[in-house]
C-alpha cells in the first residue's frame, strides 16, 4: 500500500516516476532556456557615464552595488541551507539546483560590476563589507539572518510549528528579499536608465531580473502547493505573521532609501520609493492570497515599463545568446 507524501513531509525522495510535480519540472526546463553569462554585458560605457553623476548620483549607485555585492550570496545560501534541505521534490530539486546556478551568476555579475565601477582597491573592500559596516543595509542583512535563523537548526519538519517556521523562511524570501528589496534595488537601476544613464548596468540588470522573478514564481508555487495538501497551515495567524514580515521589509527598505536617496534627487525620493515599495508590498500579498495592506500606486512609469519589456517576448530580443547548450525548439511567444 502507497502512502501519499506531501511536500514538506521529512526525507528525501529521488523517484522522477512517476512524477508527482511536473509542474516543478516544467519550470526547470524554462529556465534553461533562459541561460545568460556575465561575458554578455558590456560595462564600457557606464565608465565615462560615472563621471557625469552629481556626488549624489555617486554615493546612490556606491550603495546600491554595496548592497548587490552580499544581497545575492545571502539568497544562495538560504537556498541550500533551507530549501534544498526540506522541499521534498526531485523535480523541485532540479529546480532549486538551476536557482543556485543562475544566484551564482549573479553573483559574478556584481563581482565584475564592483570591479569596474570602484577600481579602488580600498573601495571595493568597503563596498563588500558594507553588511557590518553600512547601518542601512546592515539592517536589511539583519532582517534576512533574523528568518534564517528561525529555522537554521531544523533538521527535520516533523510538526505544524515546523512547518510554518518553514512557510515563513520560504515566504520572507521570496516576498520580502527577491520580491521587494530587489525590486527596490532595480527601480534604481531603471531611474538611471531613463535618463539615458548606466547602459550596462540595466542590461544586466534585465536578466537578473528575469531570473529573480522566476525564483519569486517558483517560491510561490511551492507555497501554493503547501496550501492544498496542508491547508490548515493557512490560517489567520499566519497572515498576520506574513503582513507583519512585510511591513517590517518596507521598513527597512525605506531606511536604505533615506540612505540613498537623501534630500531627494529628480525623479527619485524617499517619498516615492515608499509608493513603490507600499504597491509591490500589497503585490506579493495578493499573490499569497492575503489582504493587501497599503493600497498606494506604482509611482515609476519606469518600473510599469520595465515589467511588460522584460517578462515577455524574451526570446525575440537576442535568440542566440540566450539558448545557451539549448536542445530541441524553443517557443518564441512563450510568456515569462
Amino acid at each position: 500500500m502507497t502512502t501519499t507524501q506531501n511536500l514538506l513531509d521529512p526525507g528525501f525522495e529521488l523517484t522522477l516516476r512517476p512524477m508527482r510535480y511536473p509542474d516543478f519540472y516544467e519550470r526547470y526546463r524554462d529556465a534553461i532556456k533562459n541561460t545568460w553569462t556575465v561575458e554578455e554585458v558590456d560595462l564600457h560605457s557606464d565608465v565615462a557615464d560615472l563621471a557625469k553623476l552629481s556626488p549624489a548620483e555617486q554615493h546612490l549607485i556606491g550603495r546600491l552595488v554595496a548592497f548587490f555585492a552580499t544581497g545575492d550570496s545571502i539568497v544562495a545560501n538560504n537556498l541550500v541551507l533551507t530549501l534544498y534541505k526540506h522541499i521534498n521534490s526531485p523535480e523541485a530539486r532540479l529546480y532549486l539546483s538551476r536557482q543556485l546556478f543562475e544566484e551564482a551568476v549573479h553573483v559574478q555579475f556584481y563581482l565584475t560590476l564592483l570591479d569596474t565601477y570602484l577600481p579602488d582597491p580600498e573601495d571595493r573592500a568597503a563596498a563588500f563589507a558594507a553588511v557590518e559596516n553600512i547601518p542601512s543595509i546592515r539592517e536589511k542583512a539583519g532582517f534576512c539572518f533574523k528568518w534564517i535563523n528561525e529555522v537554521e537548526k531544523l533538521e527535520r519538519l516533523e510538526s505544524q510549528a515546523d512547518r510554518r517556521r518553514f512557510l515563513l523562511n520560504l515566504i520572507c524570501f521570496a516576498a520580502c528579499i527577491e520580491g521587494l528589496f530587489f525590486y527596490g534595488a532595480f527601480a534604481y537601476v531603471y531611474w538611471f536608465r531613463s535618463r539615458g544613464l548606466l547602459h550596462g548596468l540595466a542590461t544586466g540588470t534585465n536578466w537578473v531580473f528575469r531570473d529573480e522573478t522566476m525564483h519569486m514564481s517558483f517560491a510561490f508555487d511551492v507555497v501554493d502547493t503547501v496550501r492544498k495538501e496542508e491547508p490548515e497551515l493557512f490560517d489567520d495567524r499566519l497572515q498576520q505573521e506574513v503582513t507583519d514580515m512585510l511591513r517590517e521589509a518596507v521598513e527597512a527598505e525605506l531606511q536604505f532609501a533615506r540612505d540613498l536617496c537623501g534630500d531627494g534627487l529628480p525623479g527619485m525620493n524617499t517619498e516615492s520609493m515608499r509608493q513603490y515599495l507600499e504597491c509591490v508590498a500589497d503585490q506579493r500579498l495578493t499573490r499569497l492570497g492575503f489582504a493587501p495592506v497599503y493600497g498606494s500606486e506604482n509611482p515609476f512609469s519606469f518600473m510599469e515599463l520595465q515589467g511588460v519589456q522584460e517578462l515577455t517576448n524574451f526570446f525575440e530580443r537576442r535568440p542566440s545568446a540566450y539558448q545557451v547548450a539549448v536542445e530541441g525548439t524553443v517557443d518564441l511567444d512563450e510568456d515569462f
